[in-house]
């Protein structure tokens, strides 16, 4: 991305650029300043200090990050004391540009002149905004029980979801949501390497989440070292203790969307009660992947940007893999709303969203839910050490090590708090517009323009217009979800299979039942759903 097209035909034919970007005068630019500051003219002064640099970890006098002393600082306070002027603070610090520019949706800014204000009071209320937050998911194992736990406590509290990444569960948490504190997570994540992926696992979830890749490190599956592998993680994940354990890039059960469509089918048999996604990476072309899994049934598809995401990921991946959650919402709105499949299938994204203003345009551009990972971290207390793979996070938030863990200080209230302010300064901005509802606000890119006043010789050479689509519905569709997938679960042999056992299954299988059916291609789960039945006994 960022290249203009001269240069993509000169020498990388083919390639997509969907937002224009530099050619190789810039790039000539770059590298000679580079060089210049390597090599000055000047005789070097014999006390001058090295760069400390802050590529990865923040430095004073480094390279600008979005999460720094002063956003960390204004977020946690903010959280704990339940101060909305603090978190407006937060606010302004964190959409304010550093030294430099970070995310492309600094690039944007709200078009004022279609704005048509109406009364605070005639926006939808927090409480029925709220249920469209996630956090991402992060595992258990990758944080601690304690951390873990308490996302789920206060994501549940609020009636959004808590996601528990692909690490499995402790089944002492599968306790009904709506009982005071449940520790259950919401979202249970069916990833490559199935690690803790039961049946009983499955019925207890709201939402059932395929994921294909990382936004963090698109392509290249998930790791957990050996020294984060205690007893109690093994026992979750059915592993042993201090041994590594790695999710291969691929599901090597799903080689095209016809494989995805069945997992969809398997998973939505075993729970039917539940939403079932499939988590993709921000990409060219995502938006055709999106399409079909809309065609596959799927109920929710997640956009995943470049920015957000594991702490433990490489850090060549960290820099330089996957690509903004904006271009890839865009482009899935888009796509689904000229094939005539929006109106069916939920679309979420993540990857740095942390303000009203990054919630607001994920809207705009087209996305129903918003994920929020690290900042829910942080409100428990993460300060961003960087060390979440070496299971020395001196805050207990990202190890597995007892002392450390003593030290964690997170508590559902910060959390809880922080995502009732980030809801009620939505509805400031939904009033400031014109919104009523956030379904009205969904796909209306429109209201969004590029900026013009950036001072930076890169930006010069962008053009966003390819995002700032308002994508018009076919007759009788709609740019948001609002209807259900149509599962045909009432086809499934598994009624009859259920019916015919109802008493074996009450009496925990102490009568037998002997029948003979017949089984068709059609069929295509047999089985799934009878045992979803019995784990829910």
């Amino acid at each position: 991305m960022g290249l203009s097209q001269d240069l993509i035909d000169e020498y990388f034919t083919w390639t997509n650029s969907r937002i224009g970007g530099i050619g190789l005068e810039e790039i000539a630019a770059d590298a000679i300043a580079n060089h210049v500051r390597a090599y000055p003219q000047h005789e070097i002064p014999s006390n001058l200090r090295l760069d400390l640099g802050g590529y990865y970890m923040w430095r004073a006098t480094g390279e600008p990050h979005m999460w720094n002393p002063r956003t960390i600082s204004l977020i946690q306070t903010a959280s704990t004391l339940n101060s909305k002027t603090i978190y407006k603070q937060f606010e302004d610090a964190a959409d304010e540009e550093p030294e430099g520019y970070i995310a492309l949706r600094q690039m944007l800014d709200f078009d004022e002149s279609k704005f048509d204000p109406i009364p605070l009071d005639e926006v939808e209320s927090v409480n029925s905004i709220l249920p469209r937050f996630a956090t991402g998911a992060i595992s258990l194992g990758s944080i601690s029980r304690e951390a873990h736990e308490t996302l789920a406590i206060a994501m549940n509290r609020i009636g959004a979801r808590s996601n528990t990444g692909e690490g499995g569960e402790d089944d002492t948490r599968y306790v009904p949501f709506d009982i005071p504190d449940s520790r259950n997570s919401a979202v249970k994540q069916v990833a490559s390497g199935r690690f803790g992926v039961t049946t009983e696992y499955m019925v207890n979830a709201k939402d059932l989440q395929i994921k294909m890749a990382q936004g963090a490190k698109p392509g290249e599956g998930g790791e957990i070292p050996g020294h984060k592998i205690s007893e109690y993680i093994a026992s979750i994940r059915r592993t042993t203790p201090g041994v590594e354990l790695i999710s291969p890039p691929p599901h090597h059960d799903i080689y095209s969307i016809e494989d995805i469509a069945q997992l969809i089918h398997d998973l939505k048999n075993v729970n039917p009660d539940a939403r079932v996604h499939v988590k993709l990476v921000a990409r060219s072309g995502v938006g055709i992947i999106a399409a079909g899994i809309s065609k596959g049934k799927g109920d929710v598809v997640l956009i995943s940007g470049d920015s957000g995401g594991t702490g433990a990921s490489p850090l060549s991946s960290i820099k330089h893999a996957g690509i903004p959650w904006e271009l890839g919402v865009s482009e899935t709105q888009q796509v689904l709303v000229a094939n005539g499949l929006r109106d069916r299938i939920v679309v979420q994204t993540d990857g740095q969203i942390k303000t009203s203003r990054d919630v607001a345009i994920a809207a705009l551009l087209g996305a129903d839910e918003w994920g929020v990972a690290t900042a829910a971290l942080i409100t428990m207390g993460c300060i961003m050490l960087r060390k979440c793979h070496l299971n020395t996070c001196s805050v207990g938030v990202a190890t597995q090590d007892p002392e450390l863990r003593a030290k964690f200080a997170g508590t559902p209230e910060a959390v809880v708090n922080y995502f009732t302010m980030l809801a009620e300064e939505l509805r400031n901005r939904m009033a400031e517009m014109g919104f009523r509802t956030v379904n009205e606000m969904i796909g209306r890119a429109d209201m969004l323009k590029q900026r013009d006043d950036v001072d930076h010789f890169k930006a010069k050479s962008l053009d966003l217009s390819r995002i700032l689509v308002n994508s018009h519905p076919l007759e009788g569709d709609h740019a948001y979800q609002c209807t259900e997938q149509d599962h045909a679960l009432e086809l499934a042999l598994d009624h009859k299979l259920i019916e015919l056992t109802e008493q074996t299954i009450e009496d925990g299988g102490t009568t037998t039942v002997d029948e003979t059916l017949e089984i068709r291609n059609r069929n295509r789960t047999v089985g799934a759903m009878m045992s979803g039945r019995i784990s829910m006994k």
